[in-house]
C-alpha cells in the first residue's frame, strides 16, 4: 500500500504540470467517428470473383433475389457480360435449416460440378483459417458438411483433388482425405500434438513467410506433399488475459525470438490413399534453416526452396518424391538477405520456370530450365514488383513495375525470350496504382486502380490492348462521400538528404492553406523493409483522417527512407542491413529538416511523428535520437528492443544476436531513451501475439528509471491491429487526435 501511495502522489504532482487535454472540436470527433465507426466511407468491393472456363467466364457473388440476406453465385460471360445464376442461395440451405449458409470463401472443382464452401470460421492469429467446409454437388443438388461427426470449426485449408472427387484438409494438426462419393475419410498423418503439426505451419512461418496452408495435391491426385513442424524446444510466450474470467489465464504461443530455437521443419510426400511418408532430404539441420516454399513440378518432382538461417543463401531444389533425393537448380547468394520467392510460373510444358532474382542489382525475371541453365527475361534499371501472368501463346510475361516513379504501380509485359524492351500496358494517362488479376488465358484481367486522392475503381479489361470492356465497381457513392474531405489534392515530391540521395515524400495541406503562414507538421512513418508509406494510392480511412487533421491546421507528411520496399533497386533496399533503426531514423530526420528548409510555411519547431508497428519503432527512434527535430511522438505497437522480435524477421535484417549483439543493442530504441525531451504516447495491445506487450513494459521501466515523463495507453487483449471489440478502432484514432491537439496545437501562424 505504501508504494501505491507514493505512485499516486507522484502522478498528482505530474498532473499539475501536464497540459490539460485538448477539446477536440465536435466536428472533428464526428468525422473520426464516421471514418472508423460507420460505413459512410466503406468502399464497394468486387467479388470475391473466380476466373472459370480458362477465362471465358467468371463467377462472383451477388445478393440473392429470393433468399433474404443471402447471396447467389453468378456466372458472367467475359466477352459479352451475359449473366446466369450458377448456384442460387436456395441451394445452399442445409436440410433441416431455414437459412442459407454464410461463407467466407468458395472454390470450384476443376469441372465446376462441385462447390466447396468455407463457413463458421474462426480467427487464428491474423486471419480466419479454421472453420467448417461444405460441398455442393451441382448435378444432384446434394449439400453435405465434410468431416463426419468431428468437432465443429476445426478444419483448415480444404482443397479439391485435381479430379474433384476428393477433398483434403487439416484437422487438429493432422492431414485427412475425404472421398465425396460416400464420405469415407482416410487419415494420412498421425501423432499431432500442440507442438507437432502436419499440413499447417507454426506462428513465425505464418507471420513472416505467409505460409498457412501447408499441403499440396500432386497434379495427378495420387500424392500429397506437406510440411511438418516440430515446435518442441521453441520458446513459449504466454499472453496474459486479465479480463475475461475471474482469475487471469494465459494463452501460450510457440514464438521464437531472435537468436533462439526455431521449429524443426521438413517436407514429406504421402500417397493420397494412405501409407508411409517419404521425407524430402533437404540438407542440413532441420532447425538451422528454413523451408518456406514448395510446390509440385509435375507429377514426379517437387520444387523446394531452402534458406539458411541468415536468409542470405537460397537453394531451389528439385526433389524426387519417391526417394526424397534432391538436386539444386538455382543457388542464390547475397551479402545482405534474400527475399522469399513464392510465385514460380512454369513454362514450356513444365520444362522451364520463371525465377525472380536481384543478382544483377535489380529485381528481374529469369527463365530457368530443370537443368539449371538460365536466361534473363526482363532487363534494365527497374524492378519487377510482382508477376501477373504468363501468356505463352504470344510469348510474353505480364508484370507490375514502375521504372520512373517508385510511388506508383503499372502493368508491363516483356518477351519470354528476353528480346526487346519492356512494354507498358497500363495507359500513360492513368497515373496512380494499378493492380491486375489476369485470366488463365491472359486475354482478360480484372483491373483495379486508385490514386492518392481518388478511391479505387474496378473494371474488366482486354489484354494486351487494355480496352475497358465494362466497369465492375465504380465506387461512385464513396467518391461523392469523400469529396468534401479531399478538396485539396495531395502533393508528391522528393527531398534531398546529405549525400545527395533523393527520398520520396507526400504532403497534405489544409483546404484553406495560406503560404504566408507557418504550420505544424505530423509525420507518418514506417521506414522498415516490410512497408512503403509514400504510395500514390487510396489510403482509405487513415488517409481521410489525415485530411481531417490537415483541415484543423496541420501539414501531414511522410517519407520513404532507404530500406523500404520501394522499386528502386537492390542497393536501395539492402543498404539498411545491420542498421535497421539507425539509418532509417537518420534519413527521416534529414528529410524533415530538408522539408523545413525548402518550404517556408513549415514550422520546424512544431513537428509530431507517429507510426504503427515498425512505424511505432521509428517514432521511438525519432523521439530518442532526434529530439531537436520532433516535439511529439505517438508510437503504436512498437518494438523497443530488437532482441524481443521473431527470428525470421529480425535475423533477416540484422543477423544473429550471437554474432551481431552490439548492433542489436545500438539499433534498439530502448537503448537511446535518455534522449527523450518531448511528449511521448505509447500505445499497445496487451494481447499482441506479434509485437509483444513485454517490449512496452520494458520501455516503461527504462523511462521510469531515467525519470522521463510519458503517456501510456494499453488496450486489454487486443492484438497487433488493436481492432478487436466494439469501438476500439475509433477509440485509438480519437486518442491520437486528442493527444496531437493537446501537445501540438493546430493552426497556422
Amino acid at each position: 500500500m505504501r508504494s501505491r501511495s507514493i505512485v499516486l502522489a507522484a502522478a498528482l504532482v505530474l498532473g499539475a504540470v501536464l497540459p490539460a487535454p485538448a477539446q477536440v472540436p465536435a466536428s472533428v470527433q464526428a468525422t473520426v467517428h464516421r471514418i472508423f465507426a460507420t460505413r459512410d466511407f466503406a468502399p464497394q468491393r468486387f467479388g470475391p470473383a473466380r476466373w472459370i472456363e480458362n477465362g471465358a467466364a467468371y463467377s462472383t457473388l451477388e445478393p440473392s433475389s429470393d433468399v433474404q440476406g443471402a447471396v447467389d453465385i453468378v456466372r458472367y460471360e467475359t466477352a459479352t457480360g451475359a449473366r446466369s445464376v450458377m448456384v442460387a442461395a436456395r441451394a445452399l440451405i442445409p436440410a433441416g435449416r431455414t437459412e442459407a449458409l454464410e461463407f467466407d470463401d468458395y472454390t470450384w472443382s476443376a469441372d465446376y460440378a462441385r462447390l466447396l464452401l468455407f463457413t463458421d470460421t474462426r480467427k487464428v492469429w491474423r486471419e480466419n483459417t479454421r472453420g467448417d467446409y461444405w460441398v455442393l454437388d451441382r448435378r444432384s443438388g446434394a449439400l453435405r458438411k465434410l468431416g463426419g461427426d468431428g468437432p465443429s470449426s476445426t478444419m483448415m485449408y480444404a482443397k479439391f483433388s485435381p479430379s474433384g472427387d476428393r477433398v483434403a484438409y487439416v484437422r487438429q494438426g493432422d492431414l485427412y482425405v475425404e472421398r465425396l462419393a460416400d464420405g469415407a475419410m482416410t487419415r494420412l498423418t498421425t501423432g499431432a500434438t500442440t507442438t507437432l503439426v502436419n499440413g499447417m505451419s507454426d506462428w513465425v512461418y505464418e507471420e513472416e513467410f505467409s505460409l498457412r496452408d501447408g499441403f499440396r495435391w500432386s497434379p495427378d491426385g495420387a500424392h500429397i506433399a506437406y510440411w511438418q513442424f516440430d515446435m518442441a524446444g521453441v520458446g513459449t510466450f504466454l499472453l496474459i488475459n486479465d479480463t475475461d474470467s475471474l482469475y487471469p489465464f494465459t494463452v501460450p504461443v510457440q514464438y521464437p525470438k531472435a537468436g533462439t530455437t526455431n521449429s524443426a521443419v521438413r517436407v514429406g510426400v504421402v500417397d493420397a490413399a494412405g501409407g508411409p511418408t517419404t521425407w524430402i532430404r533437404v540438407p542440413g539441420d532441420a532447425r538451422a534453416g528454413y523451408v518456406p516454399w514448395m510446390e509440385w513440378a509435375g507429377p514426379r518432382e517437387l520444387l523446394v526452396q531452402h534458406m539458411n538461417r541468415l536468409q542470405n543463401a537460397d537453394d531451389v531444389m528439385l526433389a524426387d518424391p519417391a526417394t526424397g533425393a534432391v538436386r539444386t537448380v538455382v543457388a542464390e547468394r547475397d551479402s545482405a538477405w534474400i527475399d522469399l520467392v513464392d510465385d514460380v510460373p512454369w513454362l514450356a510444358g513444365g520444362q522451364r520456370f520463371l525465377w525472380t532474382s536481384e543478382r544483377d542489382g535489380w529485381r528481374h525475371l529469369w527463365s530457368v530450365s530443370r537443368a539449371g541453365d538460365a536466361h534473363l527475361v526482363t532487363s534494365g534499371n527497374f524492378d519487377v514488383v510482382s508477376t501477373v501472368k504468363v501468356d505463352e501463346a504470344l510469348g510474353y510475361v505480364y508484370f507490375i513495375a514502375s521504372p520512373s516513379n517508385a510511388t506508383q504501380r503499372y502493368l508491363y509485359r516483356s518477351r519470354l525470350d528476353g528480346r526487346g524492351a519492356a512494354e507498358r500496358v497500363t495507359p500513360a494517362a492513368s497515373p496512380g496504382t494499378h493492380g491486375y488479376d489476369a485470366a488463365p488465358d491472359a486475354r482478360w484481367a480484372f483491373h483495379s486502380y486508385s490514386s492518392f486522392d481518388a478511391p479505387s475503381v474496378t473494371e474488366l479489361v482486354r489484354l494486351p490492348t487494355h480496352e475497358v470492356v465494362r466497369t465492375l465497381v465504380a465506387n461512385a457513392a464513396l467518391r461523392a462521400a469523400v469529396a468534401p474531405l479531399v478538396s485539396r489534392p495531395g502533393e508528391f515530391f522528393q527531398v534531398t538528404v546529405p549525400g545527395g540521395l533523393a527520398l520520396d515524400g507526400f504532403l497534405i495541406r489544409p483546404r484553406d492553406f495560406d503560404s504566408t503562414k507557418t504550420y505544424p507538421v505530423l509525420v507518418y512513418v514506417y521506414g522498415e523493409p516490410a512497408g512503403q508509406t509514400v504510395r500514390d494510392a487510396w489510403f482509405g480511412g487513415q488517409g481521410l483522417w489525415y485530411r481531417a487533421l490537415a483541415d484543423l491546421g496541420y501539414l501531414v507528411a511522410s517519407f520513404d527512407n532507404e530500406g523500404t520496399p520501394a522499386p528502386r533497386g537492390r542497393a536501395w533496399r539492402k543498404t539498411v542491413y545491420g542498421r535497421i533503426g539507425a539509418l532509417s531514423s537518420q534519413e527521416q530526420a534529414d528529410a524533415m529538416r530538408s522539408l523545413a528548409r525548402t518550404r517556408h510555411y513549415v514550422d520546424s519547431t512544431r513537428v509530431a511523428i507517429w507510426g504503427w508497428s515498425g512505424g511505432g519503432s521509428g517514432t521511438l527512434h525519432a523521439m530518442f535520437r532526434y529530439p531537436d527535430v520532433y516535439q511529439v511522438g505517438m508510437a503504436v505497437a512498437s518494438v523497443p528492443d530488437e532482441r524481443l522480435y521473431d527470428t525470421v524477421y529480425q535475423e533477416r535484417y540484422m543477423g544473429l544476436p550471437t554474432d551481431n549483439g552490439a548492433a542489436y543493442d545500438s539499433v534498439s530504441a530502448i537503448h537511446h531513451a535518455e534522449g527523450l525531451r518531448g511528449s511521448l504516447l505509447i500505445v499497445h495491445g496487451s494481447g499482441d501475439d506479434n509485437v509483444h506487450y513485454q517490449g512496452a513494459e520494458r520501455l516503461v521501466n527504462r523511462l521510469v528509471q531515467l525519470g522521463k515523463p510519458f503517456d501510456l495507453m494499453v488496450y486489454p487483449n487486443r492484438t497487433h491491429c488493436i481492432c478487436e471489440g466494439q469501438g476500439t478502432t475509433e477509440h485509438v484514432y480519437q486518442l491520437l487526435t486528442r493527444y496531437l491537439l493537446t501537445h501540438l496545437p493546430a493552426g497556422g501562424h
